[in-house]
């Protein structure tokens, strides 16, 4: 069976022409994917449950909308390090809260408002990542009355390797220098199809990771949260895409 590397290297080779493939493969990064710990496995962290927290925590909370849920914890100190890219703290415990508007609990007169780029004070009022160092004590703290705790799953972490996907901004950017007739393969959107059709293909599923590459919906997720943080519409104003594409990069 071949390797994943040998995968992604296959798709790009197979879908991208030969300049164009070779310097999305210089991008391949690696990343760590989070999935079900299975009996034996190393549990380096959970997906929902109730978080465990020191004694004066306050819980995040989008004011004038809600409570966030707890979405999942992550011990930094057991992940396989060789596979993160991130400057990620060597220990302590991350964890994840996001603002969920499908619980049904708020005024169906008042819906609240969601998590989105088209929303850029959403990005940082609907979703935290806190730090918790090690050795701080901590206990397990029920949800507010607003919420409820998802169900509780223990993760494992794999090593995987990750390539950009067809808009993002490296990859773009790694190719700026070939010819112009070499380039023009960008403009036909049947072939960004087949290239992401192949990618799709080398994806796990659930596809939770840390690092690396995200899959992305539709384009990338750092243009959408680049244009979000420089409030830019990259719709009505096209001059913007340079900043948003530098923003995106970094």
């Amino acid at each position: 069976m071949p390797t994943h590397e040998a995968r992604l290297r296959a798709v790009a080779r197979r879908t991208l022409p030969p300049p164009i493939a070779e310097r999305w493969i210089s991008l391949i990064r690696p990343a760590v994917r989070l999935r079900p710990a299975r009996r034996g496995d190393r549990v380096v962290g959970r997906l929902g449950g109730c978080p465990a927290v020191p004694d004066d925590f306050e819980w995040p909370v989008w004011p004038g909308e809600g409570s966030l849920s707890f979405v999942a914890s992550v011990d930094c100190a057991k992940l396989p390090r060789e596979s993160i890219d991130l400057a990620l703290p060597a220990d302590g415990t991350l964890l994840f809260f996001y603002f969920d508007d499908t619980l049904g609990y708020f005024d169906p007169a008042f819906p609240p408002r969601t998590v989105g780029v088209w929303d850029p004070e959403s990005l940082t009022a609907g979703a935290r990542v806190i730090h918790v160092p090690a050795g701080v004590p901590v206990t397990e703290r029920e949800p507010p009355a607003d919420i409820e705790p998802y169900d509780w799953i223990p993760l494992a972490a794999a090593h995987r390797l990750t390539g950009p996907d067809w808009s993002h901004p490296a990859f773009r950017a790694a190719c700026r220098d070939l010819p112009a007739n070499v380039l023009s393969f960008f403009d036909d959107d049947a072939n960004g199809d087949a290239f992401m059709a192949g990618l799709a293909a080398t994806v796990p599923s659930p596809a939770h990771q840390i690092g690396g590459y995200a899959f992305p919906v539709q384009d990338a997720v750092e243009l959408d949260v680049a244009a979000a943080h420089l409030r830019a519409d990259l719709v009505r104003d096209e001059q913007a895409w340079p900043a948003v594409q530098e923003e995106a990069r970094r």
